[in-house]
């Protein structure tokens, strides 16, 4: 009898464990579940929240209509693939003909670099609103050492492509971008550009270029950063209550990228998006596809004026852009696709990383004096001051208050 309870007993005390283990293991099931659901709502909510057009009438591009036409099928099922491919096949058509007729391809052994360089500015210049001169132009004077004029002529002449692939892309697939700072921008873009390659480039020595291209924009990261530190921050996808003033803040914000773009090759992109985002509240999602547009329009004229009124490109800059097309016309369309199911959050973490690595390359690379250093880091000071008053008129104006309550007419499209 004896025995027998204690046989029962043991196989009570087993019974127990491996309910016990039984837990144990539903547990762990259980928060491997838990992580995996959690990381695949983190990677949909950040990186697939689709893309965001501008109204419910654009988005009838992807609508089925038993009435379409086949080629109207094709362009809506494949509107992503031909965004892509169309300006592809332009440059790679016009790009293969002059270098089989000048016999270009031996230049790629000798400039190799920045065609490695650029299929990350490419991504860069298509994802967010830095451009691909804001990857050029500091790989090229601080890390290969080249004069920054050339750089900046490279800068421009690159991004007269890559650009320009990525906005067709933008406008084939419609996109939602704020035409008004494209044209309001472009008017001051223009005078800014051709008079701070006259007036302005030759005035300043190329540690100043340098240090002064970091510095500014290092600036607007910070602003961006404590402005997206508010939760919940409301944003919209167009100006608010759109008047005279707002136009002439945009003409001069073009007219001051456009100078700054004089000197390094990029900076009406980066200025249109600072002014968008952080006064007048414009989502990045919106922002950064206008600043690609309408720093495509001024690279072509920034690149005219250089070759063809100045005739002062360099034939270095020419041997740099021709081993540079074929990767930029493939890389910043992509970036542009990538970027338009992005959550705003991600394209503003891109600029945080860009800008802290362009300015600590720029002081261990430049390794500028005291005098440098002071007026660098009173740029970053001044500029911080000016980009976190912008933050503060734009959390303040009554208008945005209103369009809170009314809401807006874009229209999240996840495809």
């Amino acid at each position: 009898m004896t025995v027998v309870k204690e046989c029962d007993r043991s196989q009570h005390y087993k019974s127990d464990g491996e309910d016990e283990e039984k837990i144990v293991l539903r547990e762990k099931r259980e928060q491997k579940r838990s992580v995996r659901s959690k990381m695949s709502t983190f990677i949909r909510k950040y990186f697939f929240e689709g893309q965001r057009l501008a109204n419910e009438k654009q988005a009838e591009i992807y609508v089925n209509n038993p009435d379409d036409s086949f080629f109207e099928v094709f362009i809506r099922k494949h509107r992503k693939l031909l965004g892509f491919a169309i300006p592809m096949s332009f440059f790679y058509i016009v790009w293969w003909s002059i270098a089989i007729r000048y016999n270009l391809l031996p230049l790629f052994p000798e400039r190799y670099e920045m065609s490695i360089t650029m299929m990350f500015g490419g991504l860069i210049a298509g994802m967010t609103c830095e451009g691909g001169g804001a990857v050029a132009f500091p790989v090229m004077t601080l890390a290969l050492q080249i004069d920054p004029i050339i750089a900046r002529d490279f800068s421009l002449m690159i991004q007269s492509c890559g650009m320009t692939a990525a906005a067709f892309t933008i406008l084939f697939m419609r996109i939602a971008i704020e035409w008004r700072s494209i044209v309001f921008g472009s008017v001051g873009a223009i005078f800014g550009v051709t008079f701070g390659l006259e007036f302005v480039d030759p005035h300043l020595t190329a540690d100043q270029k340098k240090m002064g291209f970091v510095s500014i924009w290092f600036a607007f990261a910070l602003a961006l950063f404590l402005l997206n530190t508010q939760k919940k921050r409301t944003t919209f996808e167009k100006i608010v209550d759109f008047n005279w003033w707002k136009a002439v803040v945009l003409t001069m914000t073009g007219f001051v990228g456009g100078i700054v773009t004089s000197f390094s090759g990029s900076g009406v992109d980066i200025c249109s998006f600072s002014m968008l985002t952080l006064l007048f509240r414009i989502s990045e999602k919106v922002a950064t596809p206008t600043s690609v547009v309408l720093m495509a329009c001024n690279t072509v004229v920034g690149f005219y004026w250089r070759q063809i009124i100045m005739t002062d490109v360099s034939v270095l800059a020419w041997e740099y852009w021709t081993v540079c097309i074929p990767v930029v016309v493939i890389m910043a369309p992509f970036g542009s696709v990538l970027a338009s199911h992005f959550h705003r959050l991600v394209l503003a973490t891109f600029i945080y990383v860009l800008e802290i690595i362009a300015l600590i390359s720029g002081f261990l690379v430049v390794k500028p004096d005291w005098t440098l250093t002071a007026i660098s880091f009173g740029i970053i000071l001044g500029g911080f001051a000016f980009f976190y008053a912008l933050t503060r008129i734009g959390s303040s104006d009554p208008v945005y208050d209103d369009a809170e309550e009314e809401g807006d007419n874009s229209l999240e499209l996840k495809v």
